[in-house]
């Protein structure tokens, strides 16, 4: 239970300060929430890695589904991708993995101190 708040408080601080700041803030907030919140260095990666998924996952969908896929099937043409799908899915475990190692990091650094 504490770890599915972790993930939807990460996913929705990040949601909220890629509002105002780059896309960058997403390493910086799963980074943040790993030091402050007490969890073992693999929940942590795990809570990380799917709250900025689940995050860019709705946030490509959202843009995404109302233009009808025009631009995620030219970006996986450049990108010699078989379709748009895999695009998302590439994109999606990108950005979860930047999170997941921000959580990672930040839950490290709170057992050196």
């Amino acid at each position: 239970m504490r770890l599915l708040i972790f993930i939807i408080l990460i996913a929705i601080l990040s949601a909220i300060a890629e509002m105002s700041f780059p896309w960058w803030v997403i390493a910086i907030i799963p980074f943040v929430a790993g030091i402050f919140i007490n969890k073992k260095g693999g929940a942590s990666f795990i809570a990380g890695f799917a709250g900025i998924a689940l995050f860019w996952l709705v946030a490509v969908l959202i843009k995404d589904i109302p233009n009808e896929h025009i631009l995620s099937r030219k970006m996986a043409t450049i990108f010699k991708l078989p379709n748009y799908g895999l695009l998302i899915l590439v994109v999606t475990v990108l950005g979860g993995l930047i999170g997941g190692l921000a959580a990672w990091a930040g839950s490290l650094l709170r057992k050196v101190n």
